[in-house]
């Protein structure tokens, strides 16, 4: 167990926090407000090597931990949690290129994707297959060295944006042993995208729907056997629900950071907010729940590092936990800012606003109880 940083993971972190303060905090409320999507700041922090976390270095990737990870999606996210999210996700796009696909693969793609010359977005979610991804239909016929798609994919982060697409699709029978995953370049004839989704919060990525009709995909382009699809999007879950987790609660650290700041500044009944014990009791509990969650997102990544039998439950664990203080943590921020926490200008509500589909995304916060509970049952036996 790692209860303090060493030298080099404070330096990653530091370098993460740099970076967010620069080029992401200032641009934040602008994004969100144009949906803009800032590919320009995220190939700069790929040249810091955030393109490709924990791809290997043979490939141009930086070949660092899971917990490295952590430590930079949240110091990302203090300066924008939906941009640090989408840096996530092309990582764990391109980690299922690197962990299941072959040599040539690996060679053909992840160079471009770790200085995100090339971005990646992943597609699993369908309009009938969220929560019950076994159940996805996009369906895949081979036909001599090329599959034919046909099918949709519904809430694809970044979609329309990206060049790459790592998606899943029926390749065989019904279930999870009837998924194939296959990298799809995003300008295949056949592949068409849908409108940028109107949201509640993450403006600075988009969200597309994704269409396949008769869409023609090498058979080159398949990673690993036929059949391995789910096994390889469970896999990169349980690395995204970290990720998620971090983006979280470094919203939310920034969100406490904004309080403490104004509670200095701001006068009632003739003292400072931040001199009235019930406030300051609500700034305690609030670092506190950040500090829970952010000590069992570092059990869970280090757990899956070192292939934990236990890690996919820690994973589950840490994200029901974390996304969950991070959304109230950020809620709370808004409630000691008063009306003024519900302006723009502040800052506070788009944290709000961000925050609040991480404990839906990467799968909701009730499937993680059911993938604790079963694990728990299991192990009863």
């Amino acid at each position: 167990m790692q209860f303090a940083l060493n030298e080099d993971q404070i330096a990653v972190r530091d370098m993460a926090l740099a970076f967010a303060a620069e080029k992401i905090a200032p641009h934040a409320l602008r994004w969100d407000e144009e949906k803009h999507f800032p590919v320009d700041v995220m190939r700069e922090a790929a040249t810091l090597g955030m393109g490709g976390i924990y791809i290997r270095d043979d490939v141009g990737g930086s070949a660092m931990t899971r917990f490295d990870a952590a430590l930079i999606f949240e110091a990302l996210a203090t300066g924008c949690p939906t941009t640090s999210a989408f840096i996530s996700i092309h990582n764990m796009a391109s980690w299922m290129i690197d962990a299941f696909g072959s040599d040539t693969q690996r060679h053909m793609w992840l160079p471009k994707l770790c200085t995100m010359e090339l971005i990646a977005s992943y597609c699993l979610t369908e309009p009938g297959a969220g929560s019950d991804a076994a159940a996805l239909r996009t369906r895949a016929v081979r036909d001599g060295d090329y599959y034919v798609l046909n099918g949709q994919k519904q809430f694809i982060s970044g979609a329309g944006g990206t060049d790459l697409l790592v998606v899943m699709v029926r390749t065989g029978g019904d279930g999870p042993g009837g998924i194939s995953t296959l990298v799809i370049e995003g300008k295949t004839p056949g592949v068409a995208f849908g409108a940028n989704e109107r949201k509640m919060g993450w403006n600075a990525q988009p969200t597309r729907a994704v269409m396949f009709e008769n869409a023609r995909v090498p058979v080159a382009n398949r990673l690993n056997e036929e059949g391995t699809g789910f096994k390889i999007a469970m896999a990169g879950l349980d690395g995204g629900r970290l990720n998620i987790t971090a983006c979280s609660l470094g919203g939310a650290q920034t969100a406490l950071d904004k309080s403490r700041a104004y509670m200095k500044e701001r006068k009632a009944f003739g003292k400072r907010l931040d001199e009235f014990q019930a406030l300051q009791f609500r700034l305690a509990d609030m670092a506190i729940e950040l500090e829970a969650a952010r000590t069992f997102l570092w059990r869970a990544a280090a757990a899956l590092d070192r292939k934990d039998p236990d890690a996919t439950m820690l994973c589950a664990m840490a994200k029901r936990f974390g996304t969950d203080v991070g959304f109230e943590v950020a809620n709370h921020a808004l409630q000691l800012h008063g009306g003024y926490g519900y302006l723009s200008e502040y800052g506070i509500e788009k944290i709000v606003r961000d925050l609040r589909v991480h404990q839906i995304l990467e799968g909701t916060n009730e499937i993680m109880r059911l993938i604790v509970a079963r694990k728990l049952i299991e192990g009863a036996r």
